[in-house]
């Protein structure tokens, strides 16, 4: 029997984490739960699940808090985060994108888009066969998922990482908005422009180095000088 994929639940609400429990469950998902932010980062240490089903109002650690200290550590890079948020605004999805989530549910729940969304984090298959990229003063290693300038080494989220490689494996060639979104976060994904905007700025403010080109009302390019 095929080992389950394993998905930690941490949401403090207990009939929201009951019902979410059920459906993953009835998916053969094999499902940890959590009902705060401590007991969320000692679960994932504990389990090393493949999704984090992540609500951001938690009690001790807030979702936000949690992800940050997650994207932290090397063993959580490739982790799939599912933030679920009762706040609708700009501001809280900008803190989780920046935090390092993947994607985001708002409440109240619809188990069919939840599971939806579960399926098409889950479906994403590592890319593998890409060759190293020397670009100057760049260094970008897929295997060992290793970016450096000037031989420093830049620590990336998953996200950040793919989407500089994306961008980095075609220098000049401009990016369209919807090339980035289908390619690194899936059709099956919804996120929207300001995602890739906030992404890009952690991106530059991590390198320190002005090598993603914004070409106004179209999308990014790289360029390496």
């Amino acid at each position: 029997m095929p080992n389950l994929m394993k998905v930690l639940v941490a949401e403090d609400d207990r009939d929201i984490s009951e019902i979410i429990h059920f459906h993953l469950m009835r998916n053969d998902y094999e499902v940890f739960m959590a009902y705060d932010g401590v007991q969320a980062l000692e679960q994932t240490k504990k389990q090393l699940p493949d999704l984090i089903i992540l609500d951001i109002m938690m009690p001790k650690k807030s979702g936000i808090e949690v992800c940050e200290i997650l994207r932290m550590d090397s063993r959580f890079r490739d982790t799939r985060i599912l933030m679920l948020t009762a706040l609708s605004d700009d501001a809280t999805h900008i803190k989780g994108l920046e935090a390092g989530a993947d994607d985001f549910i708002s409440k109240p729940i619809s188990p069919k888009v939840l599971m939806s969304r579960v399926s098409a984090l889950m479906r994403r298959v590592e890319k593998s066969g890409n060759k190293t990229l020397d670009l100057g003063t760049i260094s970008i290693d897929p295997e060992r998922f290793e970016t450096k300038v000037n031989g420093r080494e830049v620590t990336l989220a998953k996200k950040e990482f793919e989407l500089l490689y994306l961008l980095a494996s075609r220098p000049g060639k401009i990016f369209l908005r919807n090339e980035i979104l289908s390619s690194i976060w899936g059709d099956d994904v919804i996120v929207g422009d300001r995602t890739i905007d906030v992404h890009i700025r952690k991106i530059r403010q991590k390198l320190d180095h002005d090598c993603i080109v914004t070409v106004k009302g179209v999308g990014y390019k790289f360029d390496a000088h």
